[in-house]
């Protein structure tokens, strides 16, 4: 199936399968950036895709995830076929903390950053700034996967009783572990 796809950003990568039989697509870092709350680092890929109608891209983080202290803030995300912006990837990192530096410390950590193309630090004032895990992903890491699959178009039919089944109505680790 051929998928349309725009590059927005000069460095921008097209996605592609690491091997052969891969159901995700890998997608690449461009840009990075902390939000302002700190909470969050937001990754580009640069790209926007058109999806087909009847067709949903779905973003999962990468298994190297684990290498990192950084969580897919919306655990799974939805690229709608309507969706023409840029694709980004928005993680938690739990290894973001608040520090205060001098102006002069700062400067140098800013300069530092910027070499190794690292996100720019911002703080809720002048002197405090919010300082990234160093196992945060950085530009040019492939930071997740997009799966496109069909889906069907579902009509709820209200009615007063369901058909039985097996598990019937049990709930969280009814099944066993």
């Amino acid at each position: 199936m051929k998928v349309k796809i725009k590059k927005l950003h000069p460095e921008a990568i097209v996605p592609k399968y690491a091997t052969q039989g891969d159901a995700g697509l890998d997608m690449t870092a461009v840009t990075a950036n902390i939000d302002q709350s700190g909470l969050f680092i937001e990754y580009g890929t640069g790209l926007a895709v058109e999806i087909p109608e009847g067709y949903v891209g779905l973003l999962f983080p990468r298994s190297s995830v684990s290498k990192t202290s950084l969580v897919l803030a919306n655990h799974v995300g939805v690229v709608d076929s309507g969706y023409r912006g840029e694709i980004k990837f928005r993680f938690k990192d739990l290894g973001l903390q608040a520090y205060e530096y001098e102006p002069e410390i700062l400067q140098t950590l800013q300069e530092d950053r910027a070499r190794k193309e690292l996100p720019e630090l911002t703080g809720p004032s002048e002197n405090f700034v919010w300082v990234a895990n160093e196992s945060a992903y950085e530009i040019g890491d492939r930071i997740g996967q997009l799966v496109i699959i069909p889906y069907p178009q579902i009509e709820f039919e209200e009615v007063e009783e369901l058909g039985d089944s097996e598990r019937g109505s049990g709930g969280y680790g009814s099944t066993g572990n």
